[in-house]
Protein backbone atom coordinates (compact mmCIF):
# COMPACT_ATOMS: atom_id res chain seq x y z
CA UNK A 1 0.00 0.00 0.00
CA UNK A 2 1.14 3.37 -0.70
CA UNK A 3 1.47 5.97 1.65
CA UNK A 4 0.15 9.76 0.82
CA UNK A 5 2.55 11.73 2.83
CA UNK A 6 0.27 14.96 2.26
CA UNK A 7 -2.85 13.32 3.76
CA UNK A 8 -3.26 13.35 7.68
CA UNK A 9 -5.30 11.00 9.12
CA UNK A 10 -7.09 11.71 13.00
CA UNK A 11 -5.51 8.13 13.99
CA UNK A 12 -2.23 10.11 13.06
CA UNK A 13 -2.73 12.86 15.32
CA UNK A 14 -4.26 10.51 18.10
CA UNK A 15 -0.94 8.25 17.94
CA UNK A 16 1.34 11.56 18.03
CA UNK A 17 -0.59 13.09 20.46
CA UNK A 18 -0.40 9.91 22.80
CA UNK A 19 2.76 9.25 22.09
CA UNK A 20 5.48 11.10 19.57
CA UNK A 21 8.15 8.75 20.12
CA UNK A 22 5.49 5.74 18.78
CA UNK A 23 4.00 7.63 15.58
CA UNK A 24 7.93 8.41 14.84
CA UNK A 25 8.44 4.60 15.01
CA UNK A 26 5.43 3.74 12.91
CA UNK A 27 5.33 6.54 10.57
CA UNK A 28 9.15 7.45 10.09
CA UNK A 29 10.99 4.05 10.82
CA UNK A 30 8.25 1.73 9.79
CA UNK A 31 8.35 -0.53 12.86
CA UNK A 32 5.16 -3.03 12.78
CA UNK A 33 3.26 -2.83 15.35
CA UNK A 34 3.17 -5.00 18.83
CA UNK A 35 -0.50 -5.95 18.36
CA UNK A 36 -1.47 -5.87 14.99
CA UNK A 37 -4.74 -7.73 15.21
CA UNK A 38 -6.39 -5.33 17.55
CA UNK A 39 -4.92 -2.85 14.73
CA UNK A 40 -6.40 -4.59 11.93
CA UNK A 41 -9.63 -5.31 13.99
CA UNK A 42 -9.57 -1.45 14.33
CA UNK A 43 -8.99 -0.72 11.25
CA UNK A 44 -12.08 -2.94 10.07
CA UNK A 45 -14.61 -1.42 13.10
CA UNK A 46 -13.49 2.02 11.09
CA UNK A 47 -14.37 1.04 8.09
CA UNK A 48 -17.77 -0.40 8.97
CA UNK A 49 -18.83 2.59 10.58
CA UNK A 50 -17.57 4.72 7.86
CA UNK A 51 -20.13 2.75 5.31
CA UNK A 52 -22.57 2.89 8.09
CA UNK A 53 -22.32 6.71 8.09
CA UNK A 54 -22.27 6.83 4.10
CA UNK A 55 -25.93 4.45 4.12
CA UNK A 56 -27.47 6.73 7.12
CA UNK A 57 -26.76 10.07 4.53
CA UNK A 58 -28.03 8.55 1.97
CA UNK A 59 -31.03 7.06 3.56
CA UNK A 60 -31.64 10.29 4.92
CA UNK A 61 -31.00 12.20 1.01
CA UNK A 62 -33.69 9.58 -0.16
CA UNK A 63 -35.84 10.19 2.84
CA UNK A 64 -35.90 14.08 2.56
CA UNK A 65 -36.33 13.87 -1.45
CA UNK A 66 -39.84 11.40 -0.91
CA UNK A 67 -40.92 14.19 1.79
CA UNK A 68 -40.35 17.40 -1.21
CA UNK A 69 -42.15 15.53 -3.67
CA UNK A 70 -44.82 14.40 -1.56
CA UNK A 71 -45.30 18.44 -0.65
CA UNK A 72 -45.13 19.66 -3.87
CA UNK A 73 -47.60 16.64 -4.87
CA UNK A 74 -49.98 18.16 -2.31
CA UNK A 75 -49.48 21.84 -3.22
CA UNK A 76 -50.79 20.94 -6.57
CA UNK A 77 -53.31 19.13 -5.73
CA UNK A 78 -54.55 21.79 -3.66
CA UNK A 79 -53.74 24.63 -6.34
CA UNK A 80 -56.23 22.29 -9.15
CA UNK A 81 -58.37 21.85 -6.32
CA UNK A 82 -59.05 25.83 -5.84
CA UNK A 83 -58.65 26.51 -9.65
CA UNK A 84 -61.32 24.07 -10.29
CA UNK A 85 -63.55 25.19 -7.82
Amino acid sequence: MTKNRSLVRASDIGAWTFCHRSWWLAQVKGVPHRNPARLQQGRATHETHGRTVVRANRLRNAGLLLVSGGLMLAVLVLLFWLWTG
